[in-house]
């Protein structure tokens, strides 16, 4: 996304990824991102018809790029780690996360299909837990490994780190959130069976 040698559509798109991560797409103006790609409102508009279809491009160029290319299946979830490489494409999937793009809403079923298949075949080769609930888990596994995406500043905030993308705060963070996943929390089932325990009594 930095180099130079772009052409003005990919100009355009980056600038877009860029404000729209920042700011949000209903604040970003169609003048703004022209100033910023060096191009003129009608060449952005000649590209890209609106605001929406440019967010649209961006949307695609962003699943691409965390698939490693259109034709590529995500594979499992190491995948996700692309998007830590590029800050602006970093801030704009958390945006379109909490916006809601359908693009995003998409991403977002197809990461827990593949990690729930992903799992399965852990829990088939003895390296996973099973689970009653193998779907649930999955879905709660990626809200675990976007929550740094989501909240990243105030998960390095808690971590006293500038950058949680930054190759050792990162490590910190993953050790922590595996040890969790591989050991627990928890040393006995009583707040398991407290929890249990409401979902018996309302029904």
């Amino acid at each position: 996304m930095r180099s130079v040698d772009l052409t003005a559509r990919a100009r355009i798109r980056n600038a877009a990824i860029d404000l729209f991560g920042r700011e949000g797409v209903n604040r970003v103006s169609v003048r703004a991102i022209a100033a910023q790609a060096g191009v003129s409102s009608a060449l952005v508009l000649h590209h890209f018809g609106s605001k929406e279809g440019l967010r649209k491009a961006c949307d695609a160029y962003l699943v691409e790029t965390l698939r490693g290319g259109s034709a590529v299946d995500l594979g499992d979830t190491a995948q996700l780690g692309a998007m830590l490489d590029t800050p602006e494409l970093r801030r704009y999937l958390a945006r379109a996360f909490l916006d809601g793009s359908t693009e995003a809403s998409m991403f977002f079923d197809e990461i827990v299909e593949v990690t729930e298949r992903w799992l399965g075949r852990g829990v088939d080769e003895g390296w996973v837990r099973a689970t009653e609930d193998p779907h649930t888990r999955a879905a709660v596994y990626i809200t675990w490994l976007l929550a740094p995406l989501l909240l990243h500043e105030h998960v390095s905030r808690a971590l006293g780190v500038t950058d949680l993308a930054e190759t050792d705060a990162a490590l910190r963070f993953s050790r922590s959130a595996i040890d969790i996943f591989t050991n627990g929390v928890f040393a006995d089932e009583r707040v398991l069976s407290a929890w249990d325990k409401v979902g018996k009594d309302r029904s």
